[in-house]
């Protein structure tokens, strides 16, 4: 099975291909994931809950991210590894750049940040540095307690043009994917 990369996934956007993506937490499930062919395997602060019975992901720290992003990438032969920026880790570029390259020094291949626009000097930074970057933007766990719930984002034809432009400047920024 052929290992899939930031170039893969580029190469299948401009053939208008799809591609997998499942979330994972241990080596078990990024096994049987890969052994599946699945294509990226998103290491997400979502164990907060999954895992460690949180009612948000707010409690996850770098430490817990970095030690599941390492079990996921013992487990996975073939897939992209996506990992989560935690909560609180983009207080700075400089902070960011040590979080994410925790993160791909554990074995994750591309950085995944929520947020807005403002995101956009982090993922220059990032993306400077040669580590890959995918935006999150619309519904994100980590804003739960500023939109109120877990509440679709971009409903009104305003708040969605918004959301297309905010998409447009992260990715002139450097990001290499969007998650909406």
């Amino acid at each position: 099975m052929m290992k899939t990369t930031t170039l893969s996934l580029r190469k299948l956007k401009e053939s208008n291909g799809k591609f997998s993506c499942v979330t994972a937490y241990d080596a078990t499930f990024a096994k049987l994931a890969s052994d599946a062919g699945i294509d990226v395997l998103l290491v997400g602060d979502s164990l907060g809950m999954v895992l460690q019975g949180q009612d948000s992901t707010l409690p996850v720290s770098i430490d817990d991210m970095v030690y599941h992003t390492q079990c996921v990438s013992r487990g996975a032969q073939s897939p992209l590894i996506m990992a989560d920026m935690p909560f609180n880790t983009l207080n700075s570029p400089h902070d960011t750049l040590n979080y994410g390259g925790q993160l791909m020094q554990a074995g994750a291949h591309i950085i995944k940040l929520e947020g807005g626009e403002w995101l956009a000097e982090y993922i220059e930074a990032l993306s400077d540095r040669g580590i890959p970057v995918c935006a999150h933007l619309g519904l994100t766990p980590q804003s739960v307690n500023k939109l109120g719930g877990y509440r679709v984002q971009g409903k009104e034809a305003e708040k969605a043009n918004a959301m297309i432009n905010t998409a447009r400047a992260l990715e002139e920024a450097g990001a290499d994917m969007i998650l909406l």
